[in-house]
Formats: C-alpha cells, sequence, structure tokens
C-alpha cells in the first residue's frame, strides 16, 4: 500500500490530478453547509432529529446537504435524473439515437442535452423537495410556503446549487480523476457515516442492550460490501470466433457481459415509484370528498417509509426487478451488436451469424438480468427487513452503516477510481520507460 501511495506521489500528473479533485470535494462539502435563508432552524432540527425514510433516500445522494437545508438540497439528483431521461430518448427518438455513433461530437451533444434538461428539473424538484420537508416538520419550517415572493427565490437557490454541483462535477471529469458526477455522490455518501455511528451509539449509550444490533448490522455491512464487490466484478463472457484471425494473445475474443448490468439506476425508479403514492396522498389526505380522503388514508397507512409494511417492501422488491429489466432492455441492443460482429466476420461458436446470434445474447442477457435484479431487489429491502426485525425485538430502528444503494454506489466508484488511478500509473511508468 505505502509503496502505491509513494508511486502515486511521484506520479506528478496523477498526483495533481488527485489534489485538484479533493480540492474541488472540499468546496462541495462546504457549499453543503450554507443554508438557504428563509427558513425556521429550529423546525429544520427537528425534522431531522426524527428523518424519515423518503428524506433519507435523497440524503444519501444529496451527501447530508438537505439535513442542512443548503444551497446544495437537491445535490446532483436532478442531473442523474436527465441523464437517464437522455438515455432513455435515444431509444425512442431515431436522431439522438444516432448520437450514439458519432462518437466524441456526439457525446458531447447528449452532455449539452442533458444540461440543459436539468434546469426545469431542479426548478420543478426543488419545489417538490421543499414541501416534503416543510411537510415533515410539526412547526412550519417556511412561515408562508404559498408566497410567490417567499417561495420561487428558494427554488432559484436550490436550482442554482444543482448547476453550481454540476460543474463542479464536470471539473473533475476535465481536469482530475475518474467521473466527476460520481465522486461528488460517493463522497456525499460515505460522509453520512460517521453520523450513523454517532446516533447509534448514543443510542447504545442510553440503551447498552442496542450495542448488539449496531455491531450485528455493522459486521453485516461489511459482508454486504463484500458481497455487492462479487456480483458487481460478475461477469458472462461470451466468445467470439474471428475467421481466419485470432488475438495477439492466441485467444479468441469475447464479449463480456455482467450479471448487474443496469447499476443502481432501478433503485432510483423503484424508489420514485413506491414513494410518489405516499407524497401525493399527504396533499389528498384533508379533501372534501370521502372517497378521495379514504384513499389517501389508505395509502398513507400501507405506502408509509416510515414504518414499511410487507406490502411496501414486496412492491418495491418488484419494481426493482421489473425497472431492471426495463432499463437493460432499453440500453442492451442485442441487434446492433450481432451485426458488428458479422460485419467483422466474427460469430459465436455453434451459433449463426445474424438473427440467431441476437437472440442468444438476448436469452443471456435475460437470464443474468434475472439474477442481477434479484440482486439489486435484495440489497434495495435489506435494510427494511433488518429494521423490521429488530422493531419487533423491541430494539427500535437500527440502520446499515451505508444504505443498500449507497453500497452499489460506492462499490462502482471505488472499483471505476482503482481502475483509473492503475491506469495513470501504467501510463507514467511506460513514459519512464520511453
Amino acid at each position: 500500500m505505502f509503496k502505491t501511495l509513494a508511486k502515486i506521489w511521484h506520479a506528478k500528473d496523477l498526483r495533481n490530478k488527485i489534489l485538484f479533485t479533493a480540492f474541488v470535494v472540499i468546496c462541495f462539502r462546504f457549499l453543503g453547509h450554507i443554508t438557504i435563508p428563509g427558513i425556521n432552524t429550529e423546525a429544520l432540527k427537528e425534522s431531522f432529529a426524527q428523518k424519515n425514510n423518503i428524506l433519507g433516500v435523497f440524503s444519501a445522494f444529496t451527501g447530508g446537504s438537505i439535513d442542512n437545508f443548503s444551497i446544495m438540497l437537491l445535490g446532483l439528483s436532478p442531473y442523474i435524473n436527465a441523464s437517464i431521461i437522455i438515455q432513455l430518448m435515444t431509444v425512442i427518438s431515431p436522431r439522438m439515437a444516432s448520437w450514439k455513433e458519432d462518437g466524441e461530437e456526439g457525446h458531447r451533444k447528449m452532455n449539452k442535452w442533458t444540461r440543459y434538461l436539468t434546469i426545469p428539473l431542479a426548478f420543478v424538484q426543488s419545489y417538490g423537495m421543499i414541501l416534503i420537508i416543510n411537510n415533515s416538520t410539526n412547526n412550519a419550517l417556511i412561515t408562508d410556503i404559498y408566497n410567490p415572493s417567499i417561495i420561487l427565490p428558494m427554488m432559484v437557490i436550490a436550482t442554482a446549487g444543482t448547476v453550481l454541483a454540476m460543474w463542479l462535477g464536470e471539473l473533475i471529469s476535465e481536469k482530475g480523476i475518474s467521473n466527476g458526477v460520481s465522486i461528488l455522490i460517493f463522497v456525499g455518501i460515505i460522509s453520512n457515516i460517521p453520523q450513523v455511528i454517532g446516533s447509534q451509539l448514543g443510542v447504545a449509550r442510553l440503551n447498552p442492550e442496542a450495542i448488539w444490533p449496531f455491531l450485528i448490522l455493522a459486521v453485516l455491512t461489511i459482508a454486504l460490501t463484500i458481497f455487492v464487490i462479487l456480483v458487481t466484478e460478475g461477469l458472462r463472457h461470451i466468445p467470439i470466433t474471428y475467421a481466419g484471425r485470432r488475438t495477439a494473445s492466441g485467444e479468441q475474443a469475447s464479449i463480456p457481459i455482467r450479471i448487474n448490468q443496469a447499476g443502481m439506476i432501478p433503485i432510483i425508479f423503484a424508489v420514485s415509484m413506491v414513494t410518489f403514492p405516499s407524497i401525493l396522498a399527504k396533499f389528498l389526505v384533508n379533501s372534501p370528498n370521502e372517497t378521495v380522503r379514504n384513499i389517501s388514508e389508505f395509502v398513507t397507512a400501507n405506502f408509509s417509509s416510515n414504518t414499511p409494511n410487507w406490502l411496501y417492501i414486496t412492491l418495491f422488491f418488484l419494481l426493482t426487478i421489473f425497472f431492471t429489466f426495463f432499463y437493460v432492455s432499453v440500453t442492451f441492443q442485442p441487434e446492433q451488436i450481432a451485426e458488428s460482429i458479422q460485419k467483422r466476420g466474427g460469430f459465436i461458436p455453434g451459433i449463426r451469424p445474424g438473427r440467431h446470434t441476437a437472440e442468444y445474447l438476448q436469452k443471456v442477457s435475460s437470464r443474468l438480468n434475472l439474477w442481477g435484479g434479484l440482486f439489486i431487489g435484495f440489497v434495495a429491502v435489506l435494510p427494511m427487513i433488518l429494521n423490521k426485525f429488530f422493531s419487533q425485538l423491541g430494539l427500535g430502528t437500527v440502520q446499515l452503516l451505508i444504505s443498500g444503494a449507497g453500497i452499489i454506489i460506492i462499490v462502482g466508484v471505488a472499483l471505476e477510481l482503482f481502475r483509473q488511478v492503475n491506469s495513470n500509473l501504467a501510463m507514467h511508468d511506460y513514459e519512464k520507460l520511453y
């Protein structure tokens, strides 16, 4: 380890990239503690003293900025949503689909439209987030939330914070190391770990028996992280033979297909779908219409993320699997891959080129998707199941050190960061030789 750190320090370009990345991360964390003016700070403390699961999910993606009601209130979630929408649009729109084939120029166009879409999404999402936080407190967080002269400046500030975070992420991508947006999300998630440890140890001081669930969950967090690493790195290699030639190593080429092809995108979709009815019901629970009021009360009782029941957990699990298949069906194009293999004179041994190859790739992808979806769903609902288990034992709510979605994110980002560092070290050693 120390030899690797010494190599990194002596590789000037890599050292400068890491130092620049660290500087931008520090700036991002500092901005996350600047509170938007015009709120009741006492009500804010009360809200997050009993933070619910909806706000907890968003807080993980914003690095705790939501806890402070800071100018980085939304973090990079609007940018992530915009990226997902643009990716889906490349399947629907032939013009946008052609951007994928335009190389660097097409990539720049997709990034440009992602930035454009981020701004209106952030503006709309800021209003919803402010309403959710305001309604989660017993005392009003904002004195007159329906006054445009009060709410609009807050929405503009939150939107500007998202644009600033997006710019900082792109600075890291351009002058730092790895993907800047991923790095900022990664830092935001791990920055919540000391707060979770501190709160659980505080509970353990008042109730010594609570230390055992905390220790068990700490071990489970480590075990789950190892499990996620193994699955994330799991690949199915599809052998490809090219007529009349072999690779330089004398082995046949292959197409790697990951077990977890969708990453944590299905969890984002599933969280949005499963929490939306509950958020909507909060606005309709006082409706003058008795039928609407009864439906709202039913939804509030059965789709509450504060106390998720088995219906909520089951629906969340099934939605995660569904969106795993949905997202991969949009992003993975077996017909294009089969056509590319055929044009280069290749084929899968035992499989005819063209349509049969596409069908075979689709079959392999679907099987891997089933296991990948089950894996993502299990990681997503495990904290809820454990909380129900410990609550039934009378030990209260005990959190994993990192949420299931958070573990998937940090593992992916950390592995990519290690690859980037090793790649830069290899390039540095190559330049020294030549």
